[in-house]
């Protein structure tokens, strides 16, 4: 027994080591941007030779980043009610619903996570250039809610997958209707599953760069977009400094959402 307890510790010491190594090495990308970010020098040079705050000074005082941001904040914001009034109803159906191809409607749903970006992102270009609706607002939200909505999809089914559906029934039976006993029993049952939808609707649409550079037009850009482009013709610290706002509101929505799953479970 003791030397199984030894095995297990060398393995509980080899996992720890491996999974620390696999972040330092996804964190370090990372963490070597944000320092190029307050770099004192006009190019992108580690280590830095100094620290400013002036690339910060000049992306805010800059219109054009501001608007890419503000175009990514609104179409995230669409993106994410749309996704989760639409996951829900879908999410709803899948666990409720009693009809045949459900499993394979499920599946469909998913395919995007499976499909590469990049083959949905030309099938969608070729299909909104027929319809009218390349480079506009409407069609960046098509786009990235055809991405989103999966996400939207399995944290909701995952939430009323774990609701007791007696609980709703135990409503109805005290006279309330099925809908109002969805929205004051149901719903506020599974909101950890919402609002984790909505967190990660937001996130995909707010980061997606390959479906938005086809989607994108020299009047509406988000920021992602602004990125790609400034870097093909400048490598200024100013790229820096708005990459780490973009990774910076990923991972403190991220963290939100685990502080909700968290206080859920306890």
């Amino acid at each position: 027994m003791l030397l199984t307890f030894e095995k297990l510790g060398a393995w509980r010491w080899g996992l720890g080591l491996i999974c620390g190594l696999v972040a330092l090495f996804l964190l370090l990308p990372i963490l070597f941007i944000a320092a190029l970010s307050f770099g004192s020098s006009r190019w992108l040079i580690f280590p830095p030779p100094g620290w400013t705050l002036d690339w910060y000074r000049e992306l805010f005082a800059d219109p054009r980043w501001t608007e890419a941001a503000l175009t990514s904040a609104k179409i995230g914001v669409v993106v994410t009610l749309l996704s989760v009034a639409i996951g829900l109803l879908a999410s709803l159906a899948l666990v409720r619903g009693r009809f045949p191809g459900r499993e394979v409607l499920r599946a469909f749903f998913l395919t995007p996570m499976v499909l590469p970006v990049v083959v949905l992102a030309v099938a969608l270009y070729a299909v909104f250039l027929r319809i009218g609706l390349g480079g506009t607002f409407t069609g960046f939200v098509i786009a990235h809610l055809v991405v989103a909505l999966p996400f939207s999809i399995i944290s909701i089914t995952g939430a009323l997958e774990e609701f007791d559906p007696s609980i709703e029934d135990a409503a109805i039976l005290c006279g309330a209707s099925p809908w109002e006993a969805r929205l004051r029993v149901t719903f506020p049952a599974i909101s950890h599953g919402l609002f984790s939808a909505a967190i990660f609707s937001f996130l995909i649409s707010w980061d997606e760069v390959v479906l938005a550079i086809f989607m994108a037009s020299p009047t509406l850009q988000t920021l992602p977009v602004k990125i790609w482009a400034t870097m093909r013709q400048d490598l200024s610290p100013v790229i820096a400094a708005a990459s780490t706002l973009l990774v910076a509101t990923t991972i403190l929505l991220m963290l939100l959402a685990a502080l909700l799953r968290k206080g859920k479970k306890s």
